[in-house]
């Protein structure tokens, strides 16, 4: 196995989402910090290797990928011992490639970037509660998703890896209904039980709400 290296930073949902499957399947790896509030990621170096200066980026001896999802369907198409995370099966894989696309697009780029943005990198001091309340229509699709014990099925999948890290986070706007959303209340408590769930996840959700509410911000009409 050659070296690996996950750079990116615990706030970052998309960086946790790696660090989920890297855990998941016990890989030995180096963690390097990459403080986006500095622009480290548009060091010369960095858009050398990853042009898009995005956060996670994986370094696998000398080569390199970016984007989560991309990372971590590499990391079990690679390194897993069995298919279980990413399945073989073209159904099922497609099942948790939708997953993974409702989180690219719908959860993190439609609600929780679209969010975070203005607050954390532009200046903003106001969010419209028209966009805050978008975020019940996200946690409206996943609770009609968990018809299984996970969002992809009746196993865990690198699907959950992914929606997880957005859904932890989201609930600095608006947090969700464990009563109107029951399946996603119990679905977030079978995940908080993986013993890497607080180190790869848990841990850093707490920083960037820490981190978002450090800006206070105030929700408009």
């Amino acid at each position: 196995m050659g070296k690996i290296s996950l750079y990116g930073l615990d706030a970052s949902p998309p960086t946790r989402a790696c660090l989920l499957t890297l855990k998941a399947l016990e890989l030995p790896f180096e963690y390097v910090f990459v403080n986006l509030l500095t622009k480290e990621n548009f060091a010369e170096d960095y858009m050398k290797k990853n042009p898009q200066h995005t956060v996670p980026m994986l370094q696998d001896d000398d080569d390199y990928i970016w984007d989560s999802h991309a990372i971590m369907a590499y990391l079990v198409g690679k390194y897993a011992e069995t298919d279980e995370l990413y399945p073989k099966d073209l159904l099922q894989r497609a099942v948790v490639d939708q997953r993974m696309h409702f989180e690219s697009g719908v959860i993190f780029e439609g609600a929780l970037r679209r969010l975070t943005r203005p607050v954390l990198f532009l200046g903003g001091t106001t969010l419209p509660q028209a966009n805050v309340d978008e975020v019940n229509e996200v946690y409206d699709f996943l609770e009609t998703f968990l018809d299984n014990d996970f969002v992809a099925g009746d196993h865990l999948t690198i699907a959950d890896f992914s929606i997880v890290s957005s859904i932890s986070s989201l609930g600095v706007y608006l947090e969700h209904d464990p009563v109107k959303y029951p399946k996603t209340a119990a679905w977030l408590e079978r995940l908080k039980e993986l013993p890497y769930y607080e180190e790869a996840n848990g841990s850093g959700a707490t920083q960037f709400m820490q981190l978002i509410k450090s800006k206070n911000f105030t929700i408009v009409p």
